[in-house]
């Protein structure tokens, strides 16, 4: 799906009530990539560039909204041919490639201002390479198990905080007739975040990154262990079924419906999960439960960017939208529960009065003493990011194909990382 918008002074029609002057007086030509195609990221990324046009309306903005995983595939053809002059993404390894390859440009000189050097400085380490920063951040957002409530007190369910009660209520949940998880693996990186909840929770987190970085070999013990724990709730009929079939969209319906009880997934299913007629009386969240005591718990937070493409042609006005769509004004906008529903990455702005963004705060904040970790398919580089969750998703399948699984994933390990 592609889609174009361009935005001009009369159409920005609703003035902002954060607005600022404008710093410079831009003119020319604006052209936006954005991935943001659900409906709800999609109309709060319209609304911020409305904004923006309001503020340059001498600048001609156009906006192109292309389908989240297509976009994965075509990013590197329209960064090398007819580059955008901003463009979304995603931080830490994602941005390796392009980075590498000379396709984003350094925008260092934006974390040299005392604005953004202040605002964006707990995403910085994200988006630098070799000590340079390559794009900015625009949200963040926790993951963990949001669950339907209300069956939870039909069954007489708490919430859990040890791997003895998470299988403990997975066995009740079967037994009413559910699947305790929906899942949908069809595109991979869904099964990537029940592999970095399993092996954060076994090994911890300075163990998962050095697995990530090819420091350890996938037959190692170790990471054995962490598949035989969730091989565990496999056995036991915990995720539906044929979820390999299904987008993590498509898998919204089991536990709308009542046919599972839970989700691991990011905070950004929350919206999906209401306009499906889901309230918050039926949903809450739990922070995923410790599995071994004598580790940390970490938690993944994935960072979605802005870049500057190396190849733009209004690289003046692309930095000045990165300026603007990190403000802490912006920031508290487009996060809030109405919105985005995520949490802002500039210290300045404010955490919507939303449950389960403030339960993803304070969990990040307080609870995830451990570390940090973007997402499987972000810290690990691409192909063995791919490789690996081909892997997951198979397990999830054939879970008894686990050795050979496993040595798939060293010979490709040995191959990627040499």
């Amino acid at each position: 799906m592609l889609s174009k918008m361009k935005t001009t002074a009369a159409a920005a029609a609703v003035a902002s009530a954060f607005a600022v002057p404008a710093s410079a007086e831009l003119t020319g030509d604006l052209t936006i990539f954005l991935d943001t195609s659900n409906p709800a990221p999609r109309a709060t990324m319209e609304a911020m560039i409305g904004r923006f046009q309001e503020k340059h309306p001498d600048l001609n903005i156009e906006t192109t909204v292309i389908d989240r995983e297509a976009y994965k595939t075509q990013i590197r053809n329209f960064l090398t041919a007819d580059a955008p002059d901003v463009a979304t993404w995603y931080a830490a390894n994602r941005m390796r490639p392009y980075v590498e390859a000379g396709l984003f440009e350094d925008v260092s000189d934006l974390y040299a201002e005392p604005a953004i050097a202040e605002g964006l400085a707990s995403t910085k380490g994200a988006l630098t390479i070799d000590d340079k920063q390559w794009g900015v951040a625009y949200t963040y957002y926790q993951w963990g198990v949001y669950y339907r409530k209300d069956i939870f007190a039909e069954l007489g369910l708490s919430e859990p905080m040890t791997w003895d009660e998470e299988k403990a209520n997975c066995a009740k949940i079967v037994e009413s007739g559910r699947a305790c998880y929906t899942i949908g693996t069809k595109y991979l990186w869904t099964a990537g975040g029940w592999f970095d909840y399993l092996n954060m929770r076994t090994n911890g987190f300075d163990f998962h990154m050095d697995l990530a970085a090819g420091k350890v070999a996938w037959t190692d013990d170790r990471v054995k262990q962490t598949f035989m724990n969730w091989k565990e709730l496999i056995d036991m009929g915990g995720f539906i079924a044929d979820h390999q079939t299904y987008s993590w969209q498509e898998a919204l319906p089991f536990m709308v419906k009542g046919e599972a009880a839970a989700y691991l997934m990011g905070n950004f299913a929350v919206a999906p999960l209401r306009e499906a007629g889901l309230t918050d009386d039926q949903l809450d969240f739990y922070q995923f439960v410790k599995i071994n005591p004598d580790v940390e718990l970490s938690e993944d937070a994935p960072t979605d960017t802005f870049h500057i493409p190396a190849n733009a042609k209004n690289k003046e006005a692309a930095r000045e939208f990165l300026r603007f769509a990190t403000s802490p004004e912006e920031q508290t906008i487009i996060n809030n529960g109405k919105n985005l529903g995520q949490l802002p990455v500039n210290a300045g702005s404010s955490v919507d009065d939303d449950k389960f963004l403030q339960q993803g705060f304070q969990m990040l904040s307080t609870n995830s003493t451990g570390g940090v970790a973007q997402f499987w398919d972000r810290d690990a580089p691409a192909e063995m990011a791919k490789v690996s969750m081909e892997g997951f998703q198979e397990f999830m399948v054939k879970p008894d194909n686990l050795d050979k699984i496993l040595s798939k994933l060293e010979r490709a390990r040995e191959r990627i990382y040499k």
